[in-house]
């Protein structure tokens, strides 16, 4: 390794024998890992040199189409103002007319190079026309009327020469010539390229499956260009569907509207469709869930405008929405959008510290991608399982560029030193707890690891923070921590009593926020369904009547921001889950949803209650309905504050404590004394497991499988 000398006060440069790469040892640094490294200068100045002519080769080779679309303007605009005259001079004779022209000519010079400047710098050459749209027709309408307007403005500084009815008509004429061209080509580009696609399917033996088209506005439209002329493979727009009766036997890029969604399944038998595709961008909630399940009932392949939400102002899909994807179960039991403070949430995440724990599993995930949006200082993603927090920063990363202010750190809640460690070095202001035990049969099993991590866990964290003066903390719950039946639930109970008694005696803002099921979240029950479906069943239930509350992971992490915002200490914020969901329906819908159908296809069996488990959940105490307090957000409640003696509280946490070193019944019994709601649904056998103590745990029969099918069918979605 050669090595170029430097003064002692200056950095030492050497060759590692590449010649390309050259590295810089400052004074004082020795060894490999602690020097600084850098592309030198002579690579930079290659990449520099190869890019520039990458540039120039482009530039060159676009340059003959733009010098001909110049010189087809100046020819359009000479017939444009020659037609003017025409028109403007109707009813004069021809010698008059001559001698317009005579004094026009000699201006045709100035007035084409006023147009082409101003086209120029404009951009209008700049527009790929192929892909054209109403903007650009308004960009080429607002030049033509700027040429136009400098004109008149060098016309009237030389006393008036021109004639402006002229000028003004030739304008008119101009954008029409010069735009209509243009969609010409681009007509007849299209029509070239559908014969292309049709000649080489037929070759092939390929024949372009017939689709329906859900929609006739702009989502509809763009589908079907998207079908007809960008991608053939996603098959052949037949016929279209929509609400809207004015659009009825209208055409679509050629495609007849013939009916409304309800028309649907006997459209798709008349056609013999194949696949149907949604293409309404404001499709949301219960509504999009009815056209979803209608689709379905059809056992036509259904696809979606891949994030159909990604429309401009215009109402016209962005290239983020140019293709189409496959219906997910967020889809089919989808929920009106939140509708968010953003101002509010901003005002307390903007330019803030902001630590997430369990930052890396589900919920902890959704709301680190959340919290980005709001541009905090800093985000510390915080959790013990390090793959995940990984993952999702390189996510973060990709999508917000490498300089994104995060840091993943890795430690464990209940480890109160590591904790210390993280509030000392970055001082967080805003803490989000959604670090738990959350698996109910799982803790049921280790009561003690449940209360170790969910209560003391909790416990150090809200110590640690008030101790660092962090300005909020806002913990995750659950509707099980309501008349709990399981050991997660109690701790879950628990955490939320911590929460009061902390924002009672510390100047933190301290807030609990409880929400149901997650769709999707690691151990909920659509991916276990999922896979069971693929495996050709069967899909296991516990019981036949269990419900649950469902929302999706953006809309809880979206619900849990606001709900931050809303700062009062103390309060248990409840958020509007909707209706409960049966289970039952939940499991034929997606078998449904996959094409088969429940126990023909696809069987459900029912297993009996797992232990800690109850057939319905809860949102609210029974001492809490009807003290209930609405919030400035119609989807965000507040329970009202428990009653908690402080001295007997943390008395009996220090009875918890001793007891949590040993995984046996005593954790059990000491956390029925803490929370006097609690009503454990668990027997603890012989052989060290536990299974429900009570509720209908008897696996049912077929006969009994069978009764609650039918009133699954019987119940409108």
């Amino acid at each position: 390794m050669s090595v170029i000398e430097a003064p002692p006060f200056g950095p030492e440069v050497y060759c590692t024998g590449n010649f390309r790469r050259w590295k810089v040892r400052l004074p004082g640094q020795g060894g490999r890992g602690e020097a600084g490294h850098f592309y030198g200068f002579f690579a930079h100045r290659d990449e520099e040199h190869n890019q520039m002519k990458q540039d120039n080769k482009q530039i060159i080779r676009g340059l003959p189409r733009r010098v001909a679309l110049m010189a087809l303007d100046c020819v359009l605009i000479t017939l444009s103002y020659l037609i003017a005259i025409m028109l403007r001079f109707d009813g004069v004779d021809a010698y008059q007319r001559i001698g317009v022209i005579h004094t026009m000519t000699p201006w045709m010079p100035y007035i084409l190079l006023i147009y082409l400047l101003v086209f120029w710098f404009g951009g209008l050459y700049e527009i790929l026309w192929e892909y054209a749209g109403m903007r650009d027709l308004a960009r080429l309408t607002l030049l033509s009327g700027l040429a136009t307007g400098i004109i008149m403005l060098v016309d009237l500084m030389l006393d008036g020469v021109l004639y402006r009815t002229v000028l003004v008509l030739g304008a008119v004429f101009n954008v029409a010539f010069v735009g209509g061209i243009r969609l010409f080509w681009r007509l007849v580009r299209s029509l070239a390229l559908q014969a292309q696609n049709r000649k080489r399917d037929h070759r092939r033996g390929k024949h372009a499956v017939p689709l329906l088209i859900v929609g006739a506005g702009n989502a509809g439209a763009w589908a079907v260009n998207l079908c007809k002329n960008k991608n053939r493979s996603f098959g052949d727009p037949v016929v279209i569907v929509d609400d809207d009766l004015t659009k009825k036997n209208l055409r679509v890029q050629g495609v007849p509207v013939r009916g409304t969604i309800s028309d649907i399944p006997e459209l798709v038998r008349k056609y013999h469709i194949a696949e149907i595709v949604i293409a309404i961008t404001s499709l949301k909630g219960e509504r999009l869930s009815e056209v979803i399940n209608l689709c379905n009932s059809t056992h036509c392949r259904v696809r979606m405008l891949s994030d159909p939400q990604s429309v401009d102002e215009s109402g016209n899909p962005t290239s983020r929405g140019m293709g189409l994807r496959e219906l997910n179960t967020a889809d089919f039991l989808s929920r009106d959008e939140v509708q968010l403070n953003n101002a509010q949430i901003s005002e307390y995440l903007h330019d803030k510290v902001v630590l997430v724990t369990g930052g890396g599993g589900s919920i902890g995930s959704e709301l680190c991608r959340q919290i980005i949006r709001y541009r905090p200082r800093q985000l510390l993603i915080f959790d013990i399982y390090e793959n995940c927090a990984y993952e999702l920063e390189m996510e973060l990363r990709n999508k917000y560029g490498r300089d994104l202010p995060i840091v993943t750190l890795i430690g464990s809640i209940r480890d109160k030193r590591r904790l210390d460690e993280v509030f000392e070095t970055y001082h967080p202001s805003v803490v989000f707890h959604a670090a738990a035990h959350k698996h109910v049969p799982l803790m049921e099993v280790s009561p003690a690891e449940a209360v170790k991590n969910n209560v003391f866990g909790t416990k150090n964290l809200l110590t640690s923070a008030a101790e660092h003066d962090v300005e909020r903390f806002v913990q995750l719950s659950t509707d099980k921590a309501v008349n709990p039946t399981n050991v997660m639930g109690c701790t879950k109970r628990i955490c939320e009593m911590l929460i009061q008694t902390f924002a009672q005696n510390t100047t933190m803002k301290c807030m609990a926020v409880r929400f149901g099921n997650v769709l999707g979240s690691h151990g909920s029950v659509i991916p276990l369904f999922e896979e069971q479906i693929k495996q050709g069943g069967p899909v296991t239930i516990t019981h036949p009547d269990i419900v649950r509350y469902f929302m999706t992971i953006t809309e809880a992490a979206q619900l849990v921001l606001q709900a931050g915002a809303l700062a009062k200490s103390g309060s248990i914020y409840v958020l509007d889950m909707g209706k409960p969901v049966r289970i039952m329906d939940l499991a034929t819908r997606l078998i449904r949803f996959y094409g088969y159908e429940p126990n023909v296809d696809i069987d459900i069996k029912i297993t009996g209650l797992r232990p800690g488990e109850k057939l319905y959940e809860e949102l609210m105490l029974d001492s809490e309905q009807d003290k209930m307090i609405k919030t400035a957000h119609d989807k965000i409640f507040i329970a009202p504050p428990m009653k908690i003696d402080l001295a007997e509280f943390y008395s009996e946490l220090q009875q918890l404590q001793q007891h949590v070193d040993k995984n046996d019944e005593g954790v059990v019994v000491q956390l029925q004394k803490i929370v006097h709601s609690y009503h454990p649904n668990r027997r603890l056998n012989k052989d060290h497991t536990v299974s429900a103590a009570n509720g209908n745990t008897g696996i049912l029969d077929k006969a009994e499988v069978a009764k609650a099918l039918a009133e699954t069918q019987n119940t409108p979605d």
